[in-house]
C-alpha cells in the first residue's frame, strides 16, 4: 500500500509543476580580487545553472596595467583572466557555449583570432566586432557564458 500512495504521489508531482522546486536562483558573485570589491558590476553572475562573466580585458590583474605587446598580449592576458574567473568558480574553458569579442580595431583580427584559437578547441559560439572606446584604453574585450 506505502509504495501504492508513493507511485501515486510522484506521479501526481511530475504532472504538476508546482511540486518541482524551481532552479531560477540568480547569485551575484562577489569578485575574487579584492581591489576590485567596489566596482559597480559583478564578476560573475549565475543563473539557471549558467555562469554569465563580466568582459575581461588584457590587463594584468597584479599591477592593474594593461600588458604590454599588442593585441596578441592583450589577447591573451584576456583570455588568462577569463580562465581564472572561471577556474575560481570550478568550471573550466571546455565549458565555454558563448563568446562575445570586441575589438579595437577589426585589422587585428586575425591576430586575435591565432591567440583565440588555442584557447577554445571547442569552438563556442561566438560574435565579434569591433568599436571604438574600449575600457582603460584596451585593444580587446572578451565576455562569455558557461555551463557550471
Amino acid at each position: 500500500m506505502k509504495n501504492l500512495l508513493l507511485i501515486i504521489t510522484l506521479s501526481f508531482c511530475f504532472q504538476n509543476i508546482s511540486c518541482v522546486k524551481s532552479s531560477s536562483e540568480i547569485v551575484f558573485h562577489k569578485s575574487h580580487e579584492a581591489k576590485k570589491a567596489q566596482a559597480p558590476f559583478s564578476d560573475a553572475v549565475e543563473a539557471n545553472g549558467f555562469l554569465f562573466l563580466a568582459g575581461q580585458v588584457g590587463m594584468n590583474h597584479k599591477t592593474r596595467t594593461l600588458v604590454e605587446g599588442g593585441i596578441t598580449a592583450e589577447t591573451k592576458q584576456c583570455l588568462e583572466n577569463i580562465k581564472a574567473v572561471l577556474e575560481y568558480h570550478n568550471v573550466g574553458l571546455d565549458q565555454v557555449v558563448k563568446c562575445t569579442v570586441i575589438l579595437k580595431d577589426i585589422n587585428d583580427f586575425e591576430a586575435f583570432n591565432e591567440v583565440y584559437k588555442s584557447y577554445f578547441p571547442k569552438k563556442p559560439a561566438r560574435t565579434t566586432f569591433a568599436a571604438s572606446g574600449l575600457a582603460v584604453g584596451s585593444r580587446i574585450e572578451i565576455d562569455v557564458i558557461a555551463v557550471k
